[in-house]
């Protein structure tokens, strides 16, 4: 406390009140190949729902990484997921030119690095790597005259004829200078047919017998003869109205017209800055049907929107189109103004002199590799996104099955998690598989071939195996599938979090039961559940009546431990990160009796509450002068030893059946047990 030096009074308010905080315990993670969603990038989801809005639907290429991932979430709400993918996965691309360069935007950080780069044919890029944006259409409404525009006579040598039928799903358009000149020039139609486009509406009828408004469908080509420039225009639907008509004129309407709420036209913002005619509006729609099952929807649409770079909205954000997109957009990215339109400005914008929107496919989209054969170098970068964990709190990381092409019986990436990630942290457990070949249509071989897959692995008691496979049903393709159960061992571990407390066994008949199970790959007999789990395999198996069952709870360590079971290693994850993170406080204090004590009064009743909750059989926590001596002192060193007893699972049960005559008494009989 400092001095004073004048009369004074000075309070002073000293927090004792420190507490062990409550640490996370049940967030997994998975890396896995998808058919959409930002490589190498972590994304936090609470259910299948958000995996398949983030990721897309499973497929035939990647079907086994998107089931593991859907089977965690079937137990529990919370999944870091980062895509893996190999340098040959494309951003599908909209451009008006042809050109198309293969270009792959990662993630968002990737996207604002470097915008200025990317292919300058391109005017949008899907936002994400794959085929699936391929099924993606954009329409980009960009003046007054791009969402409605009279075509007529006006402007024109010759004059503008136009013909309905009604039954028919044609129009007639025609040029005519009354002559019977067979060199008549084809200009003049040419002009009135490039105002269409193909999806715009145009109206047809008048005000007798009433207003049709016609889709385009397809747009013919002009050819001339006898004075007269002629050109079949298709129509999405037939001309119903009484009678048919033939007109000198038409209105063209965008294609979208109908879902905004009026032509784009000038912002607030441009507008009190003198300038004008900025607005735009942007559609962005599944054309062919392969993200939201129906051709064409709408899914998502941006009104009035600015192609001035500093424009803001009524809250203050951002309304410049570049920004909004990359901010709100889920399916694509700007990449270049439209050819021809006016340069993207400030509050100093002219009005756009297009006519016509600009309506363009994405092609080019490639899935690359798929989860068969993407190398492991890829996976492992996305597994990466998982290693800090300062950056991220996980506590269980899904490794999925064994693959052919991670090295020796496809167990390199496992290790890698095992070694480089769960073993470095020191709080999170790792759930690997065996290879689909050890135990799918392998008869009599199913045992021995996963042991071998295990033993490839180094012993850890931050790691779990899962020794068999599910035949489930694949929902989005109607399908039944194989697929490894890491991800659903993972999941019986963070359900028995949310029913328990994670030093709970997570095997057996009360809460090791796995959802989702047409048939195993194979029924493990006793005695290759005992091979099967002398080596660190935890057995799966089906029982009548009881369904499918884990009956195990080792981790992968081989010498004789404590640290073998699940709930032990899980125990201790708890405990050191709780306490870890109280203890952080004390750094810088001074190591004497009173910051021994306060540690102490700080751990303790936190052991104490573990204990109440069946966690411990009993603690001692020792933090005085004697484990820190003077020597400890003088290093800036502080030393706490926690004793724990931790309390162990039952895993066989012995039951004696006595059969004694009735004249014993059963006191007497006992004493001889």
């Amino acid at each position: 406390m400092a001095f004073q030096v004048s009369p004074s009074v000075k309070i002073n308010e000293i927090d004792l009140t420190a507490i062990v905080p409550a640490v996370s315990s049940t967030e997994g993670a998975f890396a896995g190949v998808f058919l959409w969603g930002p490589i190498d990038d972590r994304q936090l989801l609470t259910s299948e729902t958000d995996l398949r809005t983030q990721f897309g639907k499973p497929g035939d290429d990647n079907y086994e990484s998107w089931l593991t991932a859907a089977n965690f979430l079937s137990y529990s709400n919370s999944l870091w997921v980062a895509r893996a993918a190999s340098s040959n996965s494309y951003n599908a691309v909209a451009n008006s030119t042809g050109i198309v360069t293969n270009t792959q935007i990662k993630n968002e950080t990737a996207y604002s690095t470097n915008v200025d780069t990317l292919d300058a044919n391109a005017e949008y890029f899907a936002r994400y790597a794959g085929a699936l944006g391929n099924s993606l259409k954009i329409s980009v409404c960009d003046s007054a005259n791009a969402f409605s525009r009279s075509v007529s006579n006006t402007g024109l040598t010759s004059s503008l004829q136009i013909d309905f039928t009604v039954g028919s799903s044609t129009a007639v358009f025609q040029t005519t200078d009354g002559s019977s000149n067979t060199t008549l020039s084809n200009t003049d139609l040419d002009s009135v047919l490039a105002d269409l486009s193909v999806g715009d509406f145009i109206t047809a009828g008048n005000s007798t017998i009433g207003t049709q408004y016609l889709k385009i469908s397809s747009i013919g080509t002009v050819s001339g003869s006898n004075g007269v420039s002629t050109a079949n225009v298709s129509l999405a639907s037939k001309y119903y109205l009484s009678q048919d008509v033939t007109q000198t004129d038409t209105t063209r309407f965008w294609e979208y017209y109908n879902s905004v709420d009026a032509a784009p036209g000038t912002s607030d913002y441009v507008s009190v800055r003198g300038g004008s005619d900025d607005e735009m509006h942007i559609v962005v729609v599944d054309e062919d049907g392969n993200i939201t099952g129906v051709a064409g929807s709408i899914l998502e649409k941006f009104e009035s929107i600015s192609r001035a770079t500093d424009a803001k909205g009524e809250t203050g954000l951002s309304i410049y189109y570049k920004d909004v997109l990359e901010n709100s957009s889920r399916y694509v990215y700007w990449a270049n103004d439209r050819s021809g339109a006016p340069s993207a400005l400030s509050t100093a914008i002219t009005a756009a002199t297009t006519d016509t929107a600009l309506t363009l496919s994405f092609v080019a989209g490639d899935d690359g590799i798929t989860e068969s054969n993407i190398p492991l170098a890829d996976m492992i970068r996305a597994y990466d996104e998982f290693k800090a964990a300062e950056e991220v709190d996980v506590s269980l990381i899904i490794a999925g099955k064994s693959s052919s092409t991670y090295g020796s019986r496809g167990t390199g990436l496992a290790q890698y998690i095992i070694e480089q990630i769960c073993e470095t942290r020191k709080d999170c457990i790792a759930f690997v598989a065996p290879q689909q070949s050890d135990v799918v249509n392998n008869e009599f071989n199913e045992s021995e071939d996963t042991i071998l897959t295990r033993n490839q692995m180094n012993p850890s008691s931050y790691a779990v195996f899962a020794s068999n496979y599910k035949y489930m049903y694949d929902k989005y393709n109607d399908v039944n599938r194989w697929v490894n159960l890491s991800g659903d061992v993972a999941g019986l571990v963070a359900r028995t979090d949310n029913l328990r407390d994670p030093w709970w066994s997570p095997g057996g008949y009360n809460r090791g039961r796995i959802k989702g199970v047409i048939k195993l790959a194979y029924n493990q007999p006793k005695a290759e559940r005992d091979l099967l789990y002398k080596a660190g395999c935890n057995p799966i198996l089906s029982e009548v009546g009881e369904g499918t069952l884990m009956l195990g709870d080792k981790t992968m360590l081989t010498k004789p431990s404590a640290f073998d079971r699940i709930n032990v290693r899980r125990l201790f994850i708890v405990l050191e990160k709780a306490i870890a993170s109280a203890a952080k406080f004390i750094l810088f204090e001074f190591n004497d009796e009173f910051t021994q004590a306060q540690f102490r009064n700080l751990v303790e009743p936190y052991l104490r509450d573990v204990q109440g909750r069946r966690g411990i059989e009993r603690f001692h926590v020792k933090c005085d002068n004697e484990n820190n001596t003077d020597a400890i002192k003088s290093r800036n060193e502080f030393v706490a030893d926690i004793f724990i007893i931790p309390r162990y699972s039952i895993n066989n049960i012995t039951l004696n059946f006595v059969a004694v005559n009735g004249t014993v008494q059963f006191d007497e009989v006992v004493q001889t047990f």
